[in-house]
């Protein structure tokens, strides 16, 4: 039998290494992977794809992402290129001149280091919107910026307490500040007009366009629901699903309301059963257990430090009762569920990995592949236990380097001991660990070779460091590995991440071989082609 589709003429990444030089394809599987012999299965019809040197391996999977939101932002108020305060304000100063008709400036991405302590005022947006609401989160999603209108419609003064998941940002006389942290931002949030149908479809396909063209093949949507006014992502998948327009692979994580209990199972059992179809599958429960470093929220063990070094009284927040996340989770499992967890801080951690045990010990050894998010700080104790207890770490590796949002706003806060502890992707390999990789995009870009090369060098693209923790940086390798077949693994699709006969071809070329250059050039490399079960979704002019 003919292939449809062979390439060959260069380097190949198979599950041993960069082995062969040939695949073929016929239909949506690898049917031989290999060499010269290979060739021999081309026929008249056999689309021949010369890699003339690039390296071909697995499509790039994202074990954590946000594409509706994204693609949402995308069509709004983007504020991700802005880099100083004046730059961000002249941004939104734009959009709202340009868009007269919005009853709302929506949008986002704003970046905290551009801002004196993190925490934009009202007063700098009333200076450019002073008529209309505007609503605009910051780039790790975690905190708002509003202006007076948007307060003033919220209802939201000086005797306005701080909800109990979050917290107003107020100036020294009392009065709000214009930056709303966590729960809070939903005092405003929740004003704001939702998108259509139609809105989010458009959002989820302008996403998955650029996926594609970044090489991801397959990704885990990190909250499929209702949280702090992000539009419920779900119907739009569907109906993407049902028409043929979806085509990636994508695992659903529902989310768990963190005002409820569980009480909510029953409901998430209804959701998986009604929220499967075609290539979407919702079968992940979303905990978000904590905050972020930078606002002080991230679940730590010891309190974070002021200004001057000293211990506050402040250790984070944790959204999901400790006491009671194991009974939780033990009960997901026990259905079925894989758990995903937010666990930032040390102590949001140490609670994730407790409740996986409670599960495991409960129920004994499943395939319901638990895996945490994010894990700025992981206390050394805890390290060991991924691997016994079968924990995924879910790494984001652009967040794992000097940059002034890690200089300013987190280590001094974090104090040197717990500071040196953060992104541990080295320890967590070397203790036998999983990892997998995400971006958290719209947080941060989605690029997989960018955070590849973050892994890899610890430094940030176009930086010329310092290292950060060097100790923990990893190989290209498996680097490569926790973008593919860690996160195939994650988002149980054990017929992807490799290229290897018989597999799914979801499949890369890159526009060079990353391993035949210096680490430092990882982020000069490109995506040539993008392949899902054989079909080319996106192709470099």
């Amino acid at each position: 039998m003919h292939a449809d589709l062979l390439f060959t003429g260069g380097p190949v990444l198979t599950p041993e290494g960069r082995t062969a030089t040939a695949v073929a394809v016929t239909g949506d599987r690898i049917t031989a992977v290999g060499h010269a012999e290979v060739r021999a299965l081309a026929g008249p019809r056999t689309e021949v794809v010369d890699l003339a040197g690039r390296l071909l391996l697995p499509g790039f999977q994202d074990a954590h992402v946000h594409p509706v939101p994204a693609g949402l932002e995308l069509s709004q108020c983007d504020l991700t290129r802005a880099t100083t305060a004046e730059e961000t304000v002249a941004a939104v100063r734009a959009y709202a001149d340009a868009h007269p008709e919005r009853e709302w400036i929506l949008g986002g991405g704003w970046s905290m280091e551009a801002f004196a302590g993190g925490t934009p005022t009202k007063e700098l947006l009333d200076a450019v919107v002073p008529d209309r609401p505007v609503y605009l989160p910051n780039r790790d999603h975690h905190g708002a910026w509003v202006n007076s209108r948007a307060l003033e419609l919220a209802g939201v003064g000086r005797d306005t307490p701080d909800p109990a998941d979050g917290r107003i940002e107020r100036d020294a006389s009392g009065e709000p500040s214009g930056t709303l942290q966590e729960g809070a931002m939903q005092l405003v949030g929740r004003l704001a007009p939702p998108a259509t149908p139609a809105d989010r479809l458009a959002a989820l396909l302008r996403a998955q366009r650029h996926l594609h063209a970044l090489g991801i093949t397959a990704w885990q949507d990190a909250l499929v629901g209702d949280f702090l006014g992000m539009d419920d992502p779900a119907q739009a998948y569907l109906t993407a699903a049902q028409d043929g327009s979806l085509t990636a692979r994508v695992v659903g994580a529902l989310w768990w309301d963190r005002e409820r209990g569980a009480e909510q199972i029953p409901e998430l059992v209804e959701k998986r059963a009604a929220s499967s179809r075609g290539r979407f599958r919702a079968g992940a429960v979303k905990l978000m257990l904590d905050g972020v470093a930078e606002n002080g929220t991230a679940a730590l063990l010891d309190p974070y430090l002021d200004r001057c070094g000293c211990r506050t009284a402040n250790r984070g927040k944790s959204f999901i009762d400790p006491g009671e996340l194991p009974r939780y989770v033990t009960e997901l499992d026990a259905l079925g569920f894989q758990c995903h967890f937010h666990a930032l801080g040390d102590r949001a951690v140490r609670d994730a990995l407790d409740a996986v045990e409670a599960a495991r010990t409960a129920n004994g050894p499943n395939d319901t592949r638990p895996h945490l998010a994010h894990l700025q700080v992981v206390h050394p104790d805890d390290v060991p236990r991924f691997a016994r207890l079968g924990a995924t770490a879910n790494i984001q590796p652009l967040w794992a380097a000097h940059e002034p949002q890690m200089d300013e706003l987190t280590i001094p806060f974090l104090g040197p001991e717990r500071a040196a502890r953060q992104y541990p992707f080295g320890a967590l390999l070397r203790s036998g660990a999983r990892l997998a990789a995400g971006s958290d995009w719209p947080v941060s870009s989605p690029d997989p070779l960018q955070g590849i090369h973050v892994a890899v060098n610890r430094v940030e693209p176009g930086g010329t460091g310092p290292v950060f923790l060097p100790d923990e940086r990893l190989g290209l390798a498996d680097a490569l590995s926790a973008y593919t077949a860690g996160s195939a693994y994650v988002n149980h699709l054990d017929e992807t991440g490799r290229v290897a006969a018989g597999a799914l071809a979801d499949l890369v070329v890159l526009d060079r071989d990353p391993f035949a250059g210096p680490p430092e050039a990882i982020a000069e490399t490109a995506v040539a082609l993008t392949y899902v079960g054989g079909e080319c979704v996106y192709a470099a002019e």
